[in-house]
């Protein structure tokens, strides 16, 4: 089928998600021979379980007595790497189209396009963007002199430097900055902060050299000067409020879910969550699945354990779809030498 998109990049199936069911439903296509891209808003695959969750115990996966999200995770890319499942990650879908010959384009916020025959969305409770800040009138600095992510280090060099924020993501960047800025200043709105024990160790012994400089505060209000912010307004734990003079702000609050631009794709709604039917997990529109915590039915459970079997069925009628001609057989990981190829195993010989 030729390309009428040169640069996007075809293919028969896209999923949106690299949580653990986005994970599982590269495994079930791959055994069907369907080759997948992967999309998801977070750096690293896992979704929620490795962001929210990494070091929580999961008592609920089948034959898997105890694991952690962080565990779960990496044997799911174990399980997955005869398939060479290619990932595309720190970006979302912002738009999806339907073209004339039934493929979809679908355009990320990173500019890159695909043409795919099926789309899953295995999104979890939507994608997870970063907190932002509860200031009237502060977000028209964002992407200018406000930063939700330290991307590019070389901007931060000889200026005055707030980093906001007490997980690791903000100590981390406080100690990668510290001998490039011209000052340094942490603030949260505690004195504990929760990052590792030895980053606070190092981050207490630059305050304590005056390297660096940690406020504890809340930021309610700002100054500017020349259409730039030039201060925030801290406001401490004993009620007075002190100034901080800044070039760049790095906020680091931590990421929620939202839905985001799926809404505005057509899909059957409700409630935030895409509504499917129970044989094949296929949303109103022919060719898009969903699967895991973003789908909802009668009786749905917000399980791991049941996004794998929605996995399942979404990827058998999705060969359906994809060859219509064809009939689906039901081949045994045990017994068929042809999924044993596959997976790059040898097929037991019964002597």
């Amino acid at each position: 089928m030729p390309n009428s998109f040169p640069h996007a990049i075809a293919t028969e199936a896209v999923i949106i998600g690299a949580g653990p069911v986005g994970l599982f439903q590269v495994f079930e296509l791959g055994l069907l021979e369907i080759q997948a891209h992967v999309i998801d808003s977070l750096k690293v695959p896992g979704g929620q379980c490795v962001e929210l969750y990494p070091d929580k115990p999961i008592y609920d996966i089948p034959a898997i007595p105890l694991c952690t999200g962080q565990e779960l995770t990496d044997q799911l890319l174990q399980q997955i790497q005869p398939f060479a499942p290619q990932f595309h990650l720190g970006q979302v879908v912002n738009t999806l189209s339907q073209q004339a010959d039934g493929r979809f384009l679908l355009s990320t916020s990173l500019g890159k396009n695909f043409l795919t025959k099926t789309i899953f969305i295995a999104a979890g409770v939507g994608s997870f963007q970063p907190r932002s800040l509860k200031i009237a009138g502060i977000e028209r600095f964002y992407q200018q002199q406000i930063f939700f992510e330290d991307t590019n280090p070389s901007r931060y060099i000889n200026k005055h430097i707030v980093v906001l924020g007490d997980d690791d993501c903000a100590l981390d960047s406080c100690l990668n900055l510290v001998d490039e800025v011209h000052s340094l200043t942490l603030i949260h709105r505690r004195h504990e902060l929760k990052a590792k024990p030895d980053s606070i160790a190092k981050i207490r012994a630059l305050c304590d050299s005056s390297s660096m400089r940690f406020t504890v505060g809340q930021i309610t209000g700002f100054e500017e000067a020349n259409q730039l912010l030039c201060a925030l307004i801290i406001t401490g734990q004993d009620g007075l409020t002190r100034r901080i003079p800044l070039d760049i702000l790095l906020a680091f609050l931590g990421l929620s879910p939202k839905l985001g631009p799926i809404a505005d794709w057509g899909l059957q709604l409700d409630r935030k969550q895409i509504l499917v039917d129970t044989e094949k997990f296929s949303t109103n529109t022919p060719g898009i699945f969903a699967v895991g915590d973003i789908n909802t039915y009668p009786g749905k459970k917000k399980l791991i354990l049941c996004g794998f079997h929605e996995a399942t069925l979404a990827a058998f009628a999705a060969k359906e779809y994809l060859y219509p001609e064809k009939k689906v057989p039901l081949q045994y990981t045990t017994t068929s030498p042809k999924i044993h190829q596959l997976l790059g195993v040898n097929t037991p010989r019964n002597d």
